[in-house]
C-alpha cells in the first residue's frame, strides 16, 4: 500500500492557492480600481459586495460534501479560477473595464469560495484531529503568506510595470494574465500532490431517489443550527473580524491617497514592500507561533491573549494617520506589529471554526457554513467602511476602528465557557 504523502507536500500549496484568489478578488482588486482612478467610496462598496460567495456558499457546500470527491473539485476549480485570472486581463484594457471586470471578479469569487469549501473538506477528511491542531498554523500561515504575497509582491510588481509603461491599466493585465498561467501549474501540481484518503468519497448511493438526495441536503443544515450554544457561535463568527472588516478596506487607498488627503502618499511599489517584507515575516512568525500555543496549552486557555493579539495592534494605524511618517522603514514596522498579531489572533478563530465543523457528521458543509458567517461579518461592515472613512477622515476612522474592537471582546466572552479545555491540545 502505497503510503500518505506528508502533509507539508500539500497543505502549503493548498492553502497558498486558497488565499490567492481571495486576495485577488478583495484586495489586489482594492489597489488596482484605486490606480485606475475609481473613489474610496465605491471601492469599498463593490468589492464588499464580492464577499456574497463566501456568505451564501453554505447554500450549496452540500453538494460538495454529496457529489464528487474533495479532491476532483480541488482540482477541477484551480483550472476554472485560472481561467477567470485570464478574463480579468482581457477585461482592463476596455472602455467599461469597471463593469467588466467586476462580472469576472464575481464568476472567481464563486469558483474560490467553491474551492474553499472542498479545500477545507479534504484537509479534515486527509488529517487526523490532532494532525488539524497541529498544522492549522501552518494553513493559516501560508494562506496569509498568499495574502501578503499579493498585497506586497504583485503589488509591487504592478507599480513597477505601471512606471515602466506608463499605463496602468496595461500593468495589472500583464498581472493578472501571469497569475492565470500560474495558476493553471498549480492545478497540475495538486493533481499529483493531494493524497487519496480513504474518507473522500462521495456518500451518493446509486439509485438514490431524488428526495432522498434533498433530504439529506437539507439534514445538513439542520444539523449545523442543532448545535449547542449556536446562537453564541454565530455572535462569535459575525463579530470577531467586525474592526478587521473595516479596516482591510481602507489600509491600501490610506498608505496610497495623497498626504494633503491624510493618506501616507505612497507608491504602489512602496505598499508592496512594506506589506511584502517585514509584513510576511512577522505574520509567518505569528502564525506559526499561534497554531503552536494552542497545541501547547489548548484553546480555551489562549483564547484571550490572542483576542488581544488580534486587535490592538489597530493602534499602530491611529498611530500612522497622526503623524504621516514619510519613512518606509517606520510604515513596514507598524505592517509587521499588525500582522505578527493577526497571525496569533487569526489563528483561534480558525481553531474555533475547525471544534465546531468537526462536531458531528459533515464536516465539510459545517466548516462552510461557519466561513460563511464569517464572511458575512466581514462584507456588512466593510460595504461601509469607504463612505465612513470619507466623512471621518483617516485619524477619526482609524479611531473608530479601534472602538468597534469591543463588540469582538463581548463575542468572545459569550463562547469561551463552551469551549472543551483539552481542545487543540495535542497529548503528550
Amino acid at each position: 500500500m502505497t503510503p500518505s504523502p506528508t502533509p507539508w507536500r500539500w497543505i502549503p500549496t493548498l492553502y497558498f492557492g486558497q488565499g490567492i484568489p481571495y486576495v485577488v478578488v478583495m484586495t489586489l482588486a482594492v489597489v488596482m480600481y484605486k490606480n485606475l482612478g475609481i473613489g474610496n467610496t465605491e471601492i469599498a462598496l463593490y468589492t464588499s459586495w464580492l464577499y456574497l460567495p463566501w456568505v451564501i456558499k453554505p447554500l450549496w457546500s452540500p453538494l460538495v460534501d454529496l457529489l464528487g470527491t474533495k479532491r476532483r473539485w480541488i482540482v477541477g476549480l484551480q483550472f476554472l479560477i485560472g481561467a477567470a485570472l485570464a478574463g480579468v486581463a482581457l477585461t482592463l484594457p476596455a472602455s467599461n473595464f469597471f463593469q467588466l471586470s467586476l462580472a469576472v471578479f464575481w464568476l472567481m469569487a464563486f469558483s474560490s469560495a467553491t474551492h474553499d469549501i472542498a479545500a477545507d473538506g479534504f484537509y479534515m477528511l486527509a488529517l487526523s484531529q490532532k494532525s488539524q491542531a497541529a498544522f492549522v498554523g501552518v494553513r493559516s500561515t501560508f494562506y496569509r503568506v498568499a495574502m501578503i504575497a499579493g498585497q506586497g509582491g504583485l503589488v509591487y510588481l504592478a507599480g513597477m510595470l505601471s512606471d515602466r509603461t506608463g499605463q496602468p491599466a496595461t500593468a495589472w493585465a500583464l498581472v493578472m494574465g501571469g497569475l492565470a498561467v500560474a495558476f493553471g501549474l498549480l492545478g497540475v501540481w495538486h493533481f499529483w500532490a493531494l493524497p487519496r484518503p480513504a474518507a473522500d468519497l462521495p456518500p451518493l448511493r446509486s439509485g438514490r431517489t431524488a428526495a432522498e438526495f434533498w433530504r439529506d441536503f437539507l439534514a445538513v443544515f439542520a444539523a449545523f443550527f442543532r448545535k449547542p450554544g449556536i446562537v453564541r457561535i454565530l455572535a462569535f463568527l459575525l463579530l470577531y473580524r467586525f474592526a478587521e472588516a473595516q479596516l482591510l478596506k481602507l489600509v491600501t487607498p490610506f498608505m496610497l491617497d495623497p498626504r494633503e488627503a491624510g493618506g501616507l502618499g505612497l507608491k504602489t511599489q512602496d505598499v508592496g514592500i512594506a506589506y511584502g517584507s517585514f509584513g510576511i515575516a512577522a505574520l509567518t512568525v505569528g502564525g506559526l507561533l499561534g497554531g503552536w500555543l494552542i497545541s501547547r496549552v489548548g484553546l480555551k486557555k489562549l483564547l484571550w491573549p490572542l483576542v488581544l493579539c488580534m486587535h490592538l495592534p489597530n493602534v499602530a494605524y491611529v498611530a500612522l494617520a497622526l503623524w504621516q511618517p514619510q519613512g518606509l522603514a517606520v510604515v513596514s514596522t507598524a505592517i509587521a506589529i499588525e500582522q505578527f498579531g493577526y497571525g496569533l489572533g487569526f489563528t483561534a478563530y480558525m481553531v474555533f471554526m475547525l471544534m465546531v465543523a468537526g462536531e458531528g457528521e459533515h464536516k465539510t458543509a459545517h466548516y462552510a457554513l461557519c466561513t460563511g458567517f464569517m464572511a458575512l461579518g466581514m462584507m456588512l461592515p466593510g460595504m461601509a467602511a469607504g463612505w465612513l472613512q470619507t466623512q471621518l477622515g483617516y485619524v477619526d476612522f482609524f479611531v473608530w476602528v479601534c472602538v468597534a474592537t469591543i463588540p469582538s471582546f463581548a463575542a468572545a466572552a459569550l463562547i469561551r465557557s463552551r469551549i472543551d479545555p483539552a481542545f487543540g491540545r495535542r497529548a503528550e
